[in-house]
């Protein structure tokens, strides 16, 4: 089975994990700290940039492909796809060590949550509605 909706989110997301992946790649060069942070501020922060996209994104995009395969709804694949590219890329800017409420982070972190329940309701809608 072909599932193109999902690959075009999973490949934009990419270019996030890439992105927050050499970010704390050059902050562990930067700083010499290889493992953990080092009590290094920064170095923690994108530890949790990129840890928070790890700890989401794989599921969600699970999430996605089962919907896609069980000929879920294209529009609201590209809906939910669409909010969690936007809700990725602004949470790791809204994530910061001296303030913990950012409109970027409150953004990104309810409209994963929203794309999360979504997904999931979904994906137990299918699965009832096929027993």
């Amino acid at each position: 089975m072909i599932i193109p909706i999902t690959a075009l989110y999973a490949a934009l997301l990419v270019a996030v994990f890439v992105v927050l992946t050499v970010r704390i790649g050059l902050a562990r060069g930067r700083t010499g700290i290889s493992m953990l942070d080092g009590g290094n501020e920064q170095v923690l922060v994108d530890m949790r940039r990129h840890g928070n996209f790890i700890e989401h994104v794989p599921l969600l995009l699970i999430l996605m492909a089962i919907i896609e395969i069980n000929d879920g709804s294209p529009v609201f694949l590209h809906i939910v796809g669409i909010a969690l590219v936007i809700c990725r890329i602004a949470h790791p800017f809204g994530l910061r060590h001296d303030r913990a409420q950012t409109p970027m982070r409150l953004l990104g972190a309810a409209g994963t949550i929203l794309v999360t329940v979504a997904l999931g309701l979904m994906v137990l809608w299918q699965g009832l509605s096929a027993l």
